[in-house]
């Protein structure tokens, strides 16, 4: 005999069906992060794989250095400005005047607008640091003005850009942004390895032996 009023109700997940669902969105989600982080990480990290490289045998690869050297005399109405200028700076270091700027621009093939000069009674130096080289600008109180330039070669260029050798400010939030997006890579990917390594038996052997190499190496043979 069946009661009345009683309502069937709808059936019920067993609870040990839960934590496999949570399960499942989490490691959708590392996924979802690790291809991501990847995406960002690829171009990098094939630039930067290559430049360690580079970077290791820099003494067995060869670079010509090649040294440009120009100059020009600076008009008289600027000399004048140089001198006075120069006799008010002495020691100072402090950019050039927005006129000699202009002319130096014009002259020689470098932008040295709101470029730090260190300046004396007889001349103006600044120093123009690149990636892949060198440059400098002198400009003497007597008018003589010279500019040297060096290049190193696009190798010397990769390497300087993987140490973020004078490459700037936005370059340098870039290699910013890169390691954090390789440290959500690594992170990833070795939690994804941990879901899956109770179907993977080497998981554990190939993730300690990639630990403990770069440890017993620097242990055994850096000093």
């Amino acid at each position: 005999m069946s009661s009345t009023g009683t309502s069937s109700s709808a059936p019920v997940a067993p609870a040990s069906a839960l934590p496999g669902a949570r399960r499942a969105v989490f490691l959708k989600q590392l996924h979802q992060w690790h291809w991501i982080s990847s995406a960002i990480c690829l171009m990098a990290m094939l630039l930067f794989s290559f430049t360690g490289f580079t970077l290791n045998h820099a003494s067995q690869i060869e670079s010509k250095p090649v040294v440009t050297r120009l100059k020009a005399e600076l008009p008289e109405p600027l000399r004048a400005q140089l001198e006075a200028y120069a006799a008010g700076h002495a020691d100072a270091e402090v950019p050039l005047p927005s006129e000699l700027a202009d002319w130096a621009n014009g002259a020689f093939p470098v932008d040295v607008r709101g470029k730090r000069a260190e300046w004396s009674e007889e001349d103006a130096y600044i120093a123009l640091p690149r990636p892949g080289g060198d440059a400098w600008l002198r400009i003497a109180a007597d008018g003589a003005a010279e500019y040297e330039r060096t290049d190193r070669g696009w190798i010397s260029w990769l390497n300087d850009m993987h140490k973020g050798r004078n490459t700037g400010t936005v370059w340098s939030w870039f290699i910013d942004i890169f390691s954090i997006a390789c440290v959500v890579f690594c992170i990833t990917g070795f939690l994804i390895m941990k879901y899956h390594a109770a179907n993977r038996p080497s998981t554990w052997p190939v993730i300690g032996f990639g630990i403990l190499l770069p440890a017993l190496l620097a242990l055994l043979f850096v000093h």
